[in-house]
């Protein structure tokens, strides 16, 4: 299980709407595996496909933050934020919060298991 939540440090509230994909790492390229948009409270929580767990491997998550800052009325040099990350067990279950303003971002990554 994958799962993030953006929250808007300059607005002061989450970001909803923002687009976020999920590719995998092949050895030889990215796949795209997963993805979708915040919700109103920020969150994606069904960032895999129904069904998958996350295997041991090098993960990506793409934010489209050009999209989400044009749709709110802000400018930024950061049309997209990466964030490359290593699974070590199968079945890891992790939360990637993201911190976000129009000039820089702060993320960490959880591990939610239990």
């Amino acid at each position: 299980m994958l799962t993030t939540q953006v929250f808007d440090t300059t607005q002061g509230r989450f970001a909803d709407g923002l687009p976020v994909a999920l590719e995998q790492h092949t050895g030889e390229a990215w796949e795209h595996i997963g993805g979708g948009v915040t919700e109103d409270d920020g969150r994606l929580d069904d960032l895999l496909p129904e069904g998958s767990d996350l295997e041991r491997g090098t993960y990506r998550l793409t934010f489209d933050t050009g999209t989400y800052f044009a749709a709110n009325g802000q400018r930024s040099p950061l049309p997209v934020v990466r964030v490359v990350f290593e699974v070590s067990r199968d079945g890891e279950k992790l939360h990637l919060p993201l911190s976000l303003s129009p000039h820089g971002y702060s993320t960490q990554v959880v591990s939610t298991q239990n």
